[in-house]
């Protein structure tokens, strides 16, 4: 099934361009509702599925990781929702979730590690919706509800996170452009250009 999966800074309108896109091509499309399917199967609420995914996990965290991940007969086999909810049960879950989703039909899906979990697709286009810091910073205030003296280090802090959280799941640099197949600025196209040249671009490639 064709997918467009959309990686985007924080800040760039991503969410909003992937709205559009799959509105244009008639697409199921898979943001939240990603969320919430993986929260259901943990059986925790999609805010902490969130909140896991946006912070660095500490020590304590990292080391019962790699201890499970190297001795996994250590580890219960279990039914998803009774097991600890930590980093790397979300993604596994995140992962399940999306290859579920692709087999419903043709999806635009946003964020999650999405261009790295179905990286070897062929029919997937990769896109990272980007920006300069100071257009990043201008819709995060006007958009997102961030403080206006607090706008660009927050632009900052939150795509280091997503930076950190590709890196550290799929040893990827998020920002390369190896990882993408169309890599577009949302401040010089706008949000409508930019889904526009996206959906002319998976119109050409898919029919």
């Amino acid at each position: 099934m064709p997918i467009v999966t959309i990686s985007r800074q924080y800040g760039s309108g991503g969410s909003e361009v992937a709205e559009r896109v799959a509105r244009a091509l008639g697409w199921h499309l898979y943001d939240n509702a990603v969320v919430d399917e993986v929260a259901v199967r943990l059986g925790i609420s999609p805010a902490e599925v969130s909140a896991r995914e946006e912070r660095m996990p500490s020590l304590a965290e990292r080391l019962a990781s790699a201890i499970s991940l190297s001795a996994p007969e250590m580890m219960p086999t279990v039914g998803d929702a009774a097991l600890p909810p930590n980093e790397e049960r979300i993604v596994e879950v995140t992962g399940r979730v999306m290859e579920e989703a692709v087999q419903a039909g043709p999806a635009v899906i946003v964020g999650r590690g999405a261009q790295c979990l179905l990286a070897t697709r062929s029919d997937a286009i990769h896109v990272f919706c980007y920006a300069p810091l100071d257009a990043l910073a201008a819709y995060a205030v006007t958009n997102l509800g961030v403080k206006p003296d607090e706008a660009r280090k927050t632009v900052v802090e939150m795509n280091a996170r997503s930076e950190e959280y590709v890196k550290r799941h799929w040893k990827r640099d998020w920002r390369a452009v190896a990882n993408y197949h169309l890599c577009v600025n949302t401040a010089w196209l706008g949000l409508d250009g930019a889904a526009e040249l996206i959906t002319q671009v998976a119109r050409e490639r898919f029919g």
